[in-house]
């Protein structure tokens, strides 16, 4: 396999350093041998982790014969990756790669959930910088197989002005004129707000997207007519204690996306399992 992302065969070495330590005891006393695995899914789920997995065929003696892609849907019983190669390689590799298919497949699954709960008012779904330290590129992208859209990926590709930076500028409208010029001329300012009050000192000071934060979904839907109105321009999103019961209330309020930190840090693992044939 020739691996075109060296981000993702470093994250792959990183892990295999953290697990196999200075090597895996059982592959040092018991002679190899060609042996064939599966994984196994015990649980219903939409898989991602396989951009991953596949760099360990550019690191050992391994065949990889896959059943899914990322962004599908399994179902529990399913067999979803066929591996053949040196037993020593395969034992060694088994916790790194399910530990991989299991986080990734988790977010995944939550994710879309959320999705489904959205695609009929064409509002998309964003996740946050709410991830696990050292991880943030690996969370993302199962955010992306679990259909959703990446928010920043860090403080550098966009200008967010939340309420604690909004306290420290007099005058909006001059400051963002001001970073205009500053900025990469790619990137774009969005305002935190928590009210309407301010959602209309962002419009007028020139925002390219307006967050509202915490908002009531009659508070959001006097916002999006608002902009609807005077500022078709601006973009509109909600965030703040979204939640699978709440977010269909949020779409319907005419908002362009909708961003949850619990995609990521509230998803848990689906179940998946090594066998040996």
């Amino acid at each position: 396999m020739r691996v075109k992302d060296w981000q993702k065969l470093e994250f792959i070495q990183s892990a295999l350093r953290e697990d196999l330590g200075r090597g895996d005891l059982f592959s040092k006393v018991v002679e190899s041998k060609e042996i064939e695995a599966f994984i196994l899914a015990k649980s219903d789920g939409v898989f991602a982790g396989r951009e991953y997995i596949e760099a360990f065929e550019a690191l050992f003696d391994i065949d990889l014969d896959w059943s899914i892609k990322d962004g599908e849907e399994f179902e529990e019983g399913d067999i979803l990756l066929e591996i053949r190669g040196d037993s020593q390689d395969i034992l060694s590799l088994e916790r790194t790669i399910l530990d991989i298919a299991l986080h990734a497949s988790g977010i995944a699954t939550l994710t879309n959930s959320y999705v489904k709960k959205i695609e009929p008012f064409g509002v998309k779904l964003l996740d946050t910088r709410k991830t696990r330290p050292n991880l943030r590129e690996f969370e993302k992208y199962a955010v992306r197989c679990g259909g959703a859209i990446n928010h920043r990926m860090g403080l550098d590709d966009a200008l967010m002005l939340k309420d604690t930076h909004l306290k420290a500028i007099d005058n909006l409208e001059e400051f963002i004129s001001d970073i205009r010029a500053k900025i990469p001329f790619t990137s774009k300012i969005e305002v935190e707000c928590e009210d309407l009050k301010m959602v209309k000192r962002a419009f007028k000071a020139g925002a390219d997207i307006v967050m509202c934060d915490n908002m009531k979904p009659k508070q959001m839907k006097k916002v999006v007519a608002l902009r609807n109105k005077k500022y078709p321009h601006i973009l509109l999103e909600a965030s703040g204690n979204i939640t699978l019961e709440t977010i269909e209330k949020v779409a319907k309020t005419g908002i362009d996306a909708i961003s949850s930190g619990s995609i990521i840090h509230q998803a848990t693992w689906v179940d998946l399992s090594m066998k040996v044939m």
